[in-house]
């Protein structure tokens, strides 16, 4: 796989730079269609879909991150370095993202793999070639998660998993994001947390009382209050202790690459440090020592490493376990 040479070695500006920086997409080389499906009888999840205008090698899930959508910028340059180089894209958004916070009767959550595994298994019947997933930050935590619930049986659904930025353990990201460095991202992804609490609360006032968000100071008392009272976990303790990818390495049976940055200021350094590495050899993690969160800048004229390297991968550079530091 080609060496990652950092633009910034500044991980905050890797991270900042990584999500505003202009990023290749094209929807006239490749249309989009737009698809809605209804996962359970009140939930409907959003779908954009583009085709390969050549050779069709495969298909390609994504899944965006915490407040995210198919519209981020990393999932529309994942999805161009994909179709270019030969598969077909869907990029998923979220229940509740995407401006469909009408079409769902609840909120997601980290480890909320049901929608996912819903498309999964619809593009999986529809297509005699290999189907990838791919998920970025909590997205990324989803799909993680979701290959170590399938299995044994995940070979029957997936050809493998490529998962950037992974927070394994929740509670350690949540707190690593209340460190003063973190304040910025922080603001950020509270800020877009309670306006789109509030936007459903307006929709559906009965399903999402705003009861608790007065005085929320931290995405952790954000899980504590709001997120894992709604779907009965308790507390943030019982959200994180559950649904944390962590959780499911052991249990994954398809290829597997994880890619992350030691300088992560979101996801701990020493979440990392998992045995699973070690013991399962459907894993690959691939550790650079800058790239900020879903940043991966790059110097030169391939400037997004990760889209380079998921090319790769989907190609066949899926082959071998272990950690690759």
């Amino acid at each position: 796989m080609s060496p990652f040479r950092p633009l910034f070695r500044n991980a905050h500006l890797q991270t900042v730079a990584g999500a505003f920086w202009q990023r290749p997409f094209d929807e006239e080389a490749f249309p989009v269609t737009a698809t809605y499906y209804q996962t359970e009888p009140e939930v409907r999840v959003l779908v954009h879909s583009q085709q390969p205008s050549s050779s069709h090698r495969g298909t390609l899930l994504l899944a965006h991150g915490l407040e995210g959508s198919s519209e981020a910028g990393y999932m529309r340059s994942a999805a161009h370095a994909a179709l270019t180089s030969g598969f077909a894209v869907h990029r998923l958004n979220t229940r509740g993202c995407g401006g469909t916070e009408a079409l769902s009767n609840t909120l997601y959550h980290a480890g909320l793999t049901s929608d996912i595994r819903f498309v999964l298994e619809h593009l999986r019947g529809r297509t005699g070639r290999p189907v990838f997933l791919g998920g970025f930050s909590l997205g990324a935590n989803m799909v993680i998660k979701l290959a170590g619930e399938l299995g044994g049986a995940g070979g029957d659904l997936l050809a493998g998993v490529i998962a950037i930025s992974t927070p394994l353990d929740l509670g350690a990201c949540a707190s690593a994001l209340n460190h003063p460095r973190c304040w910025l991202y922080q603001r950020r992804f509270l800020r877009n947390m309670a306006a789109r609490l509030r936007r459903r609360h307006a929709l559906m006032p009965g399903l999402f009382p705003l009861d608790g968000l007065d005085g929320v100071g931290s995405v952790y008392e954000f899980d504590d209050r709001i997120t894992a009272p709604f779907f009965g976990f308790g507390n943030a303790e019982g959200y994180y202790g559950t649904q944390s990818a962590g959780l499911f390495l052991d249990t994954i049976a398809v290829p597997t690459l994880l890619i992350h940055s030691k300088d992560d200021p979101m996801i701990p350094y020493d979440v990392y440090r998992h045995p699973a590495f070690a013991r399962n050899p459907h894993l690959r993690l691939l550790m650079a020592d800058h790239g900020g969160h879903v940043g991966f800048l790059a110097r030169g004229a391939r400037r997004f490493w990760v889209d380079e390297i998921l090319c790769q991968w989907l190609a066949g550079n899926n082959s071998g376990a272990g950690i690759v530091w």
